[in-house]
């Protein structure tokens, strides 16, 4: 079945043709157009902005991908959560090629896309390897942190999660006080790997509460008065940090973030002991987190761990494409009437599979 995916939920307007089965899965094409420069000067995603770089570039990199292909079987796009102003511009172009061609619609969830993602590393790694129920998936974004636990088929259930600030958003609301471009994530790990986590104290909030829920406004507080207290400002009201200092400081933010989410993982797997431990979205690509959880899952006695390649961390249209492949071999379509964009769709309030 060939699917053309369509995600353009932040800042990423991402398009891909890919041809699957329960068997394969074979990515045809696949184009994004990063929009990264742009927001760089800003510090942050402008969503009014995003929506009209959307507009601008959707229809010439449909056209690129689809140049050398015939109309594809079905259509997958990314309907929510996300920024309502890209959500819609992806939205509407689905619609009207679903119109257009003839051709079924599938409204997918943006986190169900991340947590499909995993598939396309599994199909580089072991083709037709499949995962067993229950799944628990850590989902860790610029938007978005939370612990999705799968039981079976059809079934996605939230157990935790952040209460405030998102990993990534955490990330990049420090990394731009102490004057690093956006995307701020991989530049505190870009530092960090050169400086000592335990340098500075700082502290880890909620890691000990007996939920899976986490918090890291406090955590960002806390790096802010240590900057306040340690660090002179500067004339663009950003912090200036000797360069070993800076790759402490990074060093032990991103400790301290990576150490909450390990934790909170762990104690979920003791509970609910699935057979496979997910770790999706744009966080995910840090390194650090990659390895200590992968290190630690593994020592756990009859879980399997798997993360999404580094390429597919990131948003992008191939798991969006893979995530609609189970809704398009059931027949579970939208009339593209009803599609809408929806920028809180709860992923587990409309349970579908894995």
């Amino acid at each position: 079945m060939r699917i053309l995916g369509i995600e353009s939920s932040c800042d990423d307007t991402s398009i891909c043709l890919m041809d699957i089965t329960d068997e394969k899965i074979e990515i045809l094409a696949e184009k994004t157009a990063s929009q990264i420069d742009i927001h760089k000067k800003y510090g942050g995603v402008i969503p009014e902005i995003a929506g009209r770089k959307h507009a601008e570039v959707i229809t010439p990199v449909v056209e690129e991908i689809m140049k050398d292909f015939d109309k594809p079987d079905a259509i997958a796009v990314t309907a929510g959560p996300g920024l309502i102003t890209g959500l819609i511009v992806g939205v509407e172009t689905a619609k009207t090629l679903s119109y257009l061609w003839n051709t079924p619609l599938i409204a997918v969830n943006h986190i169900d896309g991340h947590i499909n993602s995993v598939k396309l590393h599994l199909e580089a790694d072991s083709p037709n390897q499949k995962l067993n129920f229950p799944i628990l998936s850590l989902v860790v974004s610029g938007g978005h942190t939370e612990l999705i636990l799968s039981r079976e088929k059809g079934h996605y259930e939230k157990i935790g999660g952040t209460r405030d600030d998102a990993a990534g958003e955490a990330f990049d609301k420090i990394a731009k006080i102490i004057g690093l471009d956006y995307p701020g994530g991989p530049k505190i790990s870009k530092h960090a790997v050169d400086g000592n986590p335990k340098t500075i104290k700082f502290p880890r909030p909620m890691m000990d509460s007996d939920d899976y829920d986490m918090s890291f406004s406090g955590l960002k507080t806390a790096a802010l008065y240590w900057l306040q207290d340690n660090a002179p400002k500067t004339e663009n009201n950003t912090f200036k940090l000797e360069p070993q200092i800076l790759d402490d400081f990074c060093a032990s933010f991103e400790q301290a973030i990576v150490d909450v989410l390990v934790e909170k993982t762990v104690k979920a797997v003791k509970q609910y002991k699935p057979s496979n431990v997910l770790l999706v979205g744009g966080v995910s690509a840090n390194a650090k987190l990659r390895e200590t959880l992968k290190n630690t899952i593994e020592h756990i006695s009859g879980t399997d761990f798997h993360l999404s390649a580094l390429k597919y961390s990131m948003d992008n249209a191939a798991m969006i494409a893979a995530a609609g492949y189970n809704y398009a071999k059931e027949g579970k379509f939208t009339n593209w009437r009803e599609v809408q964009a929806d920028p809180n769709w709860k992923v587990y309030q409309k349970v579908e599979n894995i």
